[in-house]
């Protein structure tokens, strides 16, 4: 009995031997896998607030970029309609100008019905220009002034 009590206790010992020895590896190695998974945890904390800030700063520039979009979009409008009156405008005074040469065109066609029709002693001298009816002839362009169509 003292043999199969020896046994059991070299058993015993050998048992507690390799534990030692086995307890320090694998001791070692939960503290490499503790050490390793805060590194991962440390490292996705460290992502997740570059990804926040990331999305902050890209939040803030859409705003920004939402804000001048809204200006420019105003001022684009604000001169589509400025340029709507120019258009306008210009219609009218193209209008102006077409009645006023034909205006001129009739004038001059009827100075030269008339010189040809009447005799030349009843005209009359104006600044060396010679008009029938004593008026000088409208060979002068017809400037207008850029406040009179001002509101």
């Amino acid at each position: 009995m003292a043999s199969t009590v020896g046994s059991p206790s070299k058993s015993l010992s050998s048992d507690e031997d390799l534990r030692q020895i086995v307890d320090p590896r694998k001791r070692k190695r939960m503290i490499s896998n503790r050490e390793s998974a805060r590194r991962s945890r440390m490292r996705k904390q460290k992502q997740l607030d570059d990804l926040t800030s990331q999305a902050s700063l890209l939040k803030t520039e859409n705003e920004q970029i939402a804000v001048n979009f809204s200006f420019t979009t105003q001022l684009y409008l604000n001169l589509e309609a400025e340029n709507s009156v120019l258009r306008a405008q210009m219609a009218e005074l193209r209008y102006r100008l077409d009645s006023l040469n034909e205006i001129i065109s009739f004038i001059k066609s009827s100075t030269r019905n008339l010189y040809d029709c009447e005799e030349h002693d009843e005209v009359s001298e104006i600044d060396g220009v010679v008009d029938s009816w004593g008026l000088p002839f409208l060979n002068q362009p017809i400037m207008a002034a850029g406040d009179m169509f001002m509101c």
